[in-house]
């Protein structure tokens, strides 16, 4: 798990990029986090499709598959989803001050906006508008989640192998069917990935150890091979004479 956290939050430190465009990077990404916190409704899952068209398809920082890994992360870590993404996101692009922007932008805006709806709490919870409005966008919460689930779901089912189209239909039934609870799958997925990983690598090790094995010869085969070499030149000489 950590060697993975490791590869997507890769940032080439050794080869920092120039001022300028650093400067600009940590801007766009605070303001970018600040836009997606800031209309963002229905929960962390939301955030998710927003941030894959932002930073994907948009601005082409990152791949589908570093977005796979990064919903993963954020996911199975204690805390919202959002932050939890932003972390990895941000430290995935600009390092750790990339991270403290990410989490800036995303932190500020509900802050602000809680801040005021629990003012005037009473008279929101009241309104009748206030409430066609929170149904409204339930609707289109609803509608942004399925659409998430479909991206997804779509590129593992295509690009995973047998074992992935495997364990998220297993991970389906256990939550749609049978209730089980969601930190009880991910934690089992988790597990089932680890052993596939390390089944993986042992199977490669030992690939490797059987190549350099057949490809390398014994000493008594060397002088086995050149004693066959020298009677065969000689057996040629007598012909020739």
């Amino acid at each position: 798990m950590m060697s993975r956290f490791n590869q997507i939050t890769n940032t080439d430190m050794n080869q920092p990029p120039p001022p300028a465009s650093y400067s600009r990077r940590l801007l766009r990404l605070f303001l970018s986090t600040f836009y997606l916190s800031a209309f963002t409704f229905g929960g962390g899952y939301v955030i998710v499709s927003l941030m894959k068209k932002k930073f994907v398809d948009q601005y082409h920082w990152i791949d589908d598959q570093e977005m796979l890994d990064l919903v993963a992360i954020a996911q199975s870590s204690p805390g919202a989803i959002a932050v939890n993404g932003a972390v990895v996101l941000g430290f995935k692009l600009a390092g750790i001050p990339g991270m403290l922007v990410s989490v800036l932008g995303s932190v500020l805006p509900p802050f602000f906006i809680l801040s005021l709806i629990s003012l005037c709490y009473t008279a929101f919870q009241t309104n009748p508008w206030i409430r066609l409005v929170l149904e409204g966008m339930q609707a289109g919460v609803s509608a942004v989640i399925a659409s998430v689930v479909w991206d997804m779901g779509s590129g593992v089912i295509k690009e995973g192998s047998r074992l992935d189209f495997l364990i998220l239909a297993a991970a389906f039934l256990a939550n749609y069917l049978f209730e089980v609870n969601v930190v009880i799958i991910i934690l089992a997925c988790g597990l089932a990935g680890l052993i596939r990983t390390l089944w993986a690598g042992r199977n490669s090790t030992t690939a490797d150890r059987h190549s350099s094995t057949v490809g390398r010869r014994s000493p008594t085969a060397d002088r086995h091979f050149s004693t066959v070499d020298e009677h065969s030149a000689a057996d040629e000489g007598r012909g020739k004479e």
